[in-house]
């Protein structure tokens, strides 16, 4: 009996055992991630989202503020972004950007044409060639911002050759420092989607090459009349659909940070459109389509970098002060200054990226997520690493423009077209087309 009982007992101990061990493996098992088809199916959607916007979006809101004579030469600005941005991030900027670690300035090119990169290699939970893509399209459309700074002036080869050294020089080393495990990523900035790395990135950049290539020969000397405005609204309405992905599609997987990152989104967009009409209405007496266009715009830029970290209260802030932040850009501070920013980029996307940068130090909210706690929620010292973000995305971005921008004259000869060019119009005089045929 009593050898029984102990032959019992080891059973039981050899079977508690056997299921601690099985336990531990499922452990073990669970802490490798894992291919989740949810989030790689949302993240697909996202990205095509984010791509609709350059070479469509984006194309349709610049494209429609030109004069009709350069329509053609705006949209091909933005196409040609969009495949320089494709081709020089498969070969060379996804590895500057999120390859090892260097000094915390720089990747290594230990992806140059995405080596390593396998069919089932993973970034989290979707697949690394969707999170190649996703990045990619945040590339192309930052240097299309640029152009609508330099339209209606810019020799094309001359901006084909900048973008291209743009992307290499300037938007990979700044994606690097926040996103890529960079220095002001380390330091602890908060940017969800590209309040620093995209929108002041290019708003600055935008400004300095405005201010190198000088201003068109028709500004402040006769009215200049855009295009369409129905082209600008509906690149507008365009630019909405598409941030969904930009920003809801920063989350990396498709949960309820994703969906808190879809409503601001919308709240803040909303918000800037109206308080951009309502400054207008009451400064101008009329409320245009192309102000509430652009205060739409300008509510999207706000809420970028605070997306993933800001709730609904902190959204309608964000976007009300975008919509002033960027009024006052535009309609204020540019016809002071007298700088020749054909489209606003600097006023839009550089003044409310920076806005949006600090408020989201200030409104970022651990209950949305416990990786960014704002001053109003008893950390002032985010606001002050924001601010160190901002300031040197803003001097990196200006200088490294200013070099690239000098090499890019030598090396096409000129950055700006003849005066009997630019006043036949870069349709015909770059390009041979026409955008629009009259009868």
């Amino acid at each position: 009996m009593d050898i029984l009982n102990r032959k019992t007992t080891l059973l039981v101990i050899l079977a508690l055992l056997l299921l601690r061990t099985a336990s531990g493996f499922a452990e073990t098992a669970d802490a490798v991630p894992a291919l989740d088809t949810g989030d790689t199916a949302w993240m697909i959607v996202a990205t095509a989202l984010v791509m609709f916007m350059t070479p469509v979006g984006l194309a349709l809101f610049y494209g429609g503020m030109s004069r009709s004579k350069n329509v053609l030469n705006t949209f091909g600005l933005s196409m040609v972004s969009y495949a320089l941005g494709s081709v020089l991030w498969v070969v060379l900027g996804y590895s500057l950007a999120f390859g090892p670690d260097i000094g915390g300035v720089l990747g290594s090119l230990s992806h140059f044409f995405l080596g390593g990169i396998r069919v089932d290699s993973l970034s989290g939970t979707i697949p690394t060639s969707v999170f190649v893509m996703f990045q990619m399209t945040f590339a192309a459309i930052t240097v299309a911002l640029i152009s609508g700074s330099i339209v209606e002036r810019m020799k094309f080869s001359a901006w084909v050759v900048f973008a291209a050294l743009w992307l290499v020089f300037v938007y990979s080393p700044v994606c690097h420092w926040v996103w890529g495990g960079g220095w002001i990523g380390k330091l602890g900035a908060l940017d969800f989607a590209g309040g620093t790395v995209v929108h002041i990135n290019a708003g600055v950049s935008g400004l300095v090459l405005a201010l190198m290539l000088g201003k068109r020969k028709a500004y402040r000397k006769e009215t200049i009349f855009p295009a369409s405005i129905v082209l600008t609204a509906s690149g507008a309405a365009m630019l909405l659909f598409g941030w969904f992905g930009f920003n809801a599609g920063s989350a990396l997987a498709s949960n309820g940070l994703a969906g808190s990152a879809f409503l601001v989104t919308n709240t803040s967009a909303c918000m800037g459109a109206l308080t951009w009409m309502s400054a207008e209405w009451w400064l101008s007496k009329k409320p245009t389509l192309l102000g509430l266009a652009s205060g739409l715009v300008a509510g999207l830029v706000g809420i970028t970098p605070a997306a993933g970290f800001v709730d609904l209260i902190g959204s309608f802030v964000i976007g009300a002060g975008s919509g002033v932040v960027g009024y006052m850009g535009a309609a204020l501070l540019k016809p002071k200054l007298g700088y020749d920013d054909s489209l606003d980029v600097f006023g839009v996307h550089g003044l409310c990226g920076m806005w949006g940068a600090v408020a989201t130090g200030i409104f970022a909210n651990p209950a949305v997520n416990e990786a960014g706690k704002g001053l109003l929620y008893g950390n002032p010292k985010q606001v002050l690493v924001q601010l160190l973000g901002v300031v040197a995305t803003i001097v990196y971005a200006a200088v490294a423009t200013l070099i690239l921008a000098s090499l890019t004259k030598v090396l096409t000869g000129g950055l700006r077209v003849s005066d009997e060019e630019e006043l036949m119009g870069l349709d015909r005089s770059s390009h041979g087309e026409r955008a629009f045929v009259l009868q």
